[in-house]
């Protein structure tokens, strides 16, 4: 599904992809990384505040994702709330 996912991303078809991620969340709640695909669609999409949410999800799963701590990083600067 994650990569069905990215490949919507990649052709900018943003809100297929977050459908697909979603999708991808509700199957596999414990998977860190598709909470981190979410967050990455949501940041691509302007939708900070949901990014945001996908990615302090997915750094509770699994606190050494260094990839999605610096994502969570701008995105909360971005909305200040560093």
């Amino acid at each position: 599904m994650n990569r069905i996912g990215y490949f919507l991303l990649r052709g900018k078809k943003v809100e297929d992809a977050i459908e697909v991620f979603k999708q991808n969340v509700a199957d596999h709640p414990e998977s860190w990384n598709v909470h981190d695909s979410l967050g990455e669609a949501y940041a691509a999409d302007g939708k900070t505040d949901l990014a945001i949410q996908s990615y302090e999800t997915s750094l509770k799963l699994n606190p050494d994702n260094t990839g999605g701590a610096e994502a969570l990083k701008k995105l909360r600067g971005a909305a200040g709330r560093d």
